[in-house]
């Protein structure tokens, strides 16, 4: 089974927020998910993310892929800075 951390989008039409998810990568974007990591807000200003730094770098030393979105996010919250400590360390 291959693990990908992936945006869910959650909220009303034209009213989108998103929860960053730990999922099957055959698994639809509002379907099914492994484990819930964080939230992403992009309407407010400045965009609100919330994170679980520990959850996420965990996914990511037991092989998960995030997409290209979710790096960024990640890369703004200092998991992939931790996670590229963590696989330093190993």
């Amino acid at each position: 089974m291959a693990v990908k951390l992936r945006l869910t989008r959650v909220g009303k039409t034209k009213q989108p927020h998103y929860r960053i998810v730990a999922a099957d990568s055959r698994s639809p974007r509002d379907g099914r998910f492994i484990q819930i990591l964080g939230t992403y807000n992009p309407r407010i200003e400045p965009s609100a993310l919330k994170v679980d730094n520990d959850k996420a770098v965990k996914w990511l030393l037991d092989g998960a892929q995030p997409t290209e979105r979710v790096k960024k996010l990640l890369e703004i919250s200092g998991a992939w800075a931790q996670f590229g400590t963590a696989r330093a360390a190993k």
